[in-house]
């Protein structure tokens, strides 16, 4: 029966039993010669079997007990009715939700990567899995309310990481506190509106396994040189002249020459920058540098493209001024390399919103398609790889790029449209900028 009949069928019944007992009582009263008094005597037992019934559902909801089924009628009958239908209803959610809840907890517990969940504000634990516990040296309940930076002891980026929020940016390599030896990631997933997910993954395989294909490309690299320089060699000693029959392969096996020694330079800096953690810090004066980055631009060009270079930002970086010269120098030629004769490259220093700055090259070529701009840092990735042989690249030089800007905390953000050209952007934080020096102020006007 639905809510709505079971109350019109108990009005109705508690109405009609009301005027019954009424008129009993009125009829009584009569007899008796005490009309008042038997109404009065009648309130009275209404009254009181009222109250009897408002305490007897009062005591079950605060004892918690769940009523029985009443099969009486009228107004307290459907009451106690609806009483036991909600508890019913409310005790089976209750029951599925602590089933899930067990469930989700199990599954928790038996998942392979640690995961813990964090305060927001302050970091404090609020509850971790046996994972977790293993892999971070963590005991329960001891550690809840302690904060997760507290247990890297001279890990100081991990309280820095926890305070930025970098859901985007894992922590991929760091000591576990339970054990040096092992490796472990960090990642932040938000949980909730006050709390942070830690998930925490044992990488010390996955460590070993990059550090030997590390060592073996430089290894590799670095044995390819003698031979090469031996090739070299024996390619100089051939003069065209003498052997005009060998001119032209002899001019192709110099340039593939030239081209295989390029490539093993590029995967020796790119193991060198791997296997750091860290660059010098030193000033890096801004206005030479762009002034060196347009001659290189103009003699790589040969007149062949217009080259703008725009100094806006009016101040200088701190980081390795070898390194960052080498990802600079590295987009300005693959955007003299990519675009077409009578194209235009601008190299723009300007100032981005919260205090930070942005070296972007930017170049009137061929365009990126959408589909290929997540992957062009990938080692060896080329979107066109006619274009690339043809242009001399290594397939390595946006890789290098990104960890040196890595290295310096920054980030390099691509922008490109087919046909229309690209923007490749190193952009840098507040904290690598400087005030320009007074003598970078006197050198000449790059603009």
């Amino acid at each position: 029966m639905s809510v709505s009949m079971l109350l019109r069928l108990a009005w109705r019944q508690s109405l009609i039993r009301l005027l019954l007992f009424y008129a009993f009582a009125l009829g009584l009263g009569l007899a008796l010669g005490e009309p008042w008094w038997a109404l009065g005597l009648a309130t009275l037992a209404l009254a009181a079997r009222a109250y009897w019934r408002l305490y007897r559902v009062l005591r079950f909801l605060d004892w918690r007990k769940q009523l029985r089924t009443v099969d009486g009628q009228g107004l307290w009958a459907a009451l106690e009715t609806l009483i036991h239908r909600r508890q019913t209803e409310n005790r089976r959610r209750s029951r599925r939700l602590v089933r899930l809840l067990r469930a989700y907890r199990q599954a928790a517990t038996a998942m392979p990567d640690g995961a813990l969940v964090i305060h927001r504000r302050d970091g404090r634990l609020v509850w971790f899995n046996k994972t977790a516990r293993h892999l971070l040296g963590l005991r329960y309940p001891q550690s809840l309310g302690e904060p997760l930076a507290d247990f890297f002891a001279g890990q100081t980026r991990v309280r820095d990481w926890l305070a930025s929020g970098q859901t985007d940016e894992p922590l991929l390599d760091l000591p576990s506190p339970a054990d040096p030896m092992v490796r472990i990631s960090l990642r932040l997933i938000p949980y909730s509106a006050r709390e942070w997910m830690v998930v925490v993954r044992d990488v010390t395989k996955l460590m070993r396994l990059e550090q030997v294909r590390r060592d073996f490309v430089a290894n590799v690299s670095h044995e390819l040189r003698t031979p090469l320089t031996v090739v070299h060699g024996y390619l100089d000693m051939i003069e065209p002249e003498e052997h005009p029959e060998l001119a032209v392969m002899v001019e192709e096996m110099r340039r593939q020459s030239q081209r295989m020694t390029q490539l093993v330079e590029d995967l020796l800096t790119l193991s060198r920058l791997e296997a750091q953690e860290s660059l010098p810090e030193e000033p890096l004066a801004m206005a030479p540098m762009l002034v060196t980055l347009r001659r290189e631009a103009e003699a790589l060009s040969q007149g062949r493209h217009e080259v703008r270079v725009l100094d806006e930002a009016g101040c200088d970086l701190t980081g390795s001024t070898k390194e960052l010269h080498s990802a600079f120098s590295n987009l300005v030629s693959n955007a003299i390399r990519y675009t077409p004769t009578g194209g235009r490259v601008t190299i723009r220093f300007e100032k981005v919103a919260g205090g930070g700055v942005r070296l972007a090259v930017q170049d009137t070529g061929y365009g990126i398609p959408e589909q290929h701009l997540p992957r062009i840092t990938e080692r060896f990735y080329r979107v066109s790889t006619s274009r690339s042989r043809e242009s001399g690249g290594t397939g390595l030089g946006l890789s290098i790029v990104k960890h040196v800007l890595s290295l310096h905390q920054a980030r390099l953000d691509v922008e490109s449209e087919v046909g229309r050209g690209s923007t490749f952007a190193c952009v840098f934080g507040p904290a690598r900028v400087r005030m320009r020096s007074q003598a970078g102020d006197d050198l000449e006007d790059v603009s």
